[in-house]
């Protein structure tokens, strides 16, 4: 039975399917992945002060959902020479790079310099992670499940902080952690698993809009959608849908080369450089889950390789038009191994779609105005599902003695030490960068080195 179920064009990563099957399909991705794509640029325009309300935003709002996801996807499904695997992944903006990005915005004080100072950074990353791909298949041997497990657990315990921020309002608001915002995020949440377990198709993986725009509606017709601080200054609630933003907005555009002038500073290179180490390994392990998971077998070395190369490219691709990097999308991949849908001209309409879609500033605008709370009630689920996800990864193998130190060491002194910066706040600044303020970059070299390191156990 279960064989039956998986035969046909659509389980054939290059099986003919017509476009009337290949549009649903594709379209499912796309709503699968829109609030995870969208949620890091509204993190980090805001933490670096540009967020929402500024034309900028509304700018790289229009790009991320669209054109550069889309272009990358397109690229890592067909390839180019050696760019690209071949692999039916889904590309868009990593959510892990959010921890070490709002480190460096801090740091970097914000503003348009702090972005421009990611933007250059991402770049040079990209064409770093770019590098790693070409010398991957010798450099295999040392990402391990155990290490990419390892990784992946902490990318995903150091954003459900950030998931409860944006549940709460978004810390920049007036009205953050108001019974409002906690009450529409809770809602969404509790209807996200309604959807989700009671219906099937684009329903369920749209649930998170139907329920954002539909309960931010009705709150606006019986709660008053002002407020006055302390201060006595009125402000507008997170929770209001600016529906002038969408009537201002064009109903075309062409995206703009470079729209933030590239900012050189080591405080947020070096970082940067690291976190693309920790993309690399995390992209090894997704191009591995989705070939186990939708196609029954281990991923080659060219698959992997090719797949390391489009992220690296892709993510300075990206970051060239003011977008954060654009890697191997971890919620698709899940979607892929529960389906088995693994066609590539599937995959590629919802791409299409999404390159079509960065062209429609009116539709972004209309994605852009979701309430933070309402993305919050979505990234609670997503951000620990990510948790869950290392977990399976370093269950792949049997948890030996020497597993159980390498992950433990890694989460506790590792990912323990870049979540409480406090704790290093005597060493040089350089270090703090690098190692504090998130947990994924000390978690992840304190894995590959014990992997080195400690000596395997000898089969019995």
């Amino acid at each position: 039975m279960e064989k039956a179920e998986t035969k046909g064009a659509a389980f054939d990563f290059y099986g003919k399917l017509s476009l009337t099957k290949a549009v649903p399909l594709g379209l499912q991705h796309v709503l699968a992945m829109f609030v995870g794509n969208l949620t890091p640029i509204l993190i980090i325009t805001g933490a670096c002060g540009i967020g929402a309300g500024s034309e900028f935003a509304e700018l790289q709002v229009d790009l991320l959902q669209n054109a550069m996801a889309g272009i990358v996807t397109l690229v890592q499904l067909y390839a180019i020479g050696p760019v690209g695997g071949k692999v039916p992944i889904i590309m868009g903006t990593s959510s892990g790079f959010i921890g070490v990005f709002n480190s460096v915005a801090k740091v970097m004080g914000g503003g348009i310099a702090g972005y421009g100072a990611i933007m250059l950074a991402s770049v040079l990353g990209g064409l770093f992670e770019t590098v790693l791909g070409f010398l991957l298949k010798p450099l295999r041997r040392f990402f391990p499940a155990v290490v990419t497990g390892t990784v992946v657990l902490s990318i995903g315990l150091s954003l459900v902080s950030v998931g409860v921020n944006s549940f709460g309002g978004g810390n920049m608001a007036a009205d953050f952690g108001s019974i409002e915002n906690l009450a529409l995020g809770a809602l969404v949440t509790v209807v996200i698993i309604a959807f989700k377990h009671g219906t099937k198709g684009m329903t369920s993986a749209s649930s998170i809009l139907i329920a954002g725009y539909i309960a931010s509606a009705v709150m606006g017709l019986f709660l008053s959608p002002t407020g006055i601080t302390a201060d006595g200054v009125e402000y507008t609630k997170a929770w209001v849908l600016n529906w002038d933003k969408v009537a201002e907005a064009s109903w075309f555009s062409i995206p703009k080369l470079m729209p933030v002038p590239l900012v050189f500073d080591l405080r947020a290179i070096v970082p940067v450089l690291i976190m693309f180490i920790v993309t690399a390994v995390e992209t090894v392990g997704d191009i591995s889950g989705v070939m186990e998971g939708g196609m029954g077998r281990e991923a080659t070395d060219s698959e992997l390789s090719g797949g390391v190369i489009c992220d690296g490219l892709g993510s300075s691709f990206a970051a060239l038009f003011g977008v954060l990097p654009n890697t191997s999308f971890s919620q698709n991949v899940g979607l892929v191994a529960m389906t088995k849908i693994v066609n590539r001209h599937a995959l590629a309409t919802g791409a299409v779609f999404l390159v079509f879609c960065g062209l429609l500033p009116k539709l972004a605008a209309l994605i852009s105005i979701m309430p933070q709370s309402v993305l919050g009630g979505a990234a609670v689920m997503m951000f620990s599902s990510i948790v869950i996800s290392g977990i399976q990864l370093i269950t792949k193998e049997p948890l030996t003695a020497r597993n159980i130190t390498i992950v433990s060491t890694a989460l506790g002194l590792g990912y323990g030490i870049g979540a409480n910066g406090a704790v290093i706040a005597g060493l040089p600044e350089a270090v703090q960068l690098i190692f504090g303020g998130s947990g994924i970059v000390p978690a992840a070299i304190l894995a590959i080195v014990l992997n080195i390191v400690i000596p395997r156990e000898k089969e019995a």
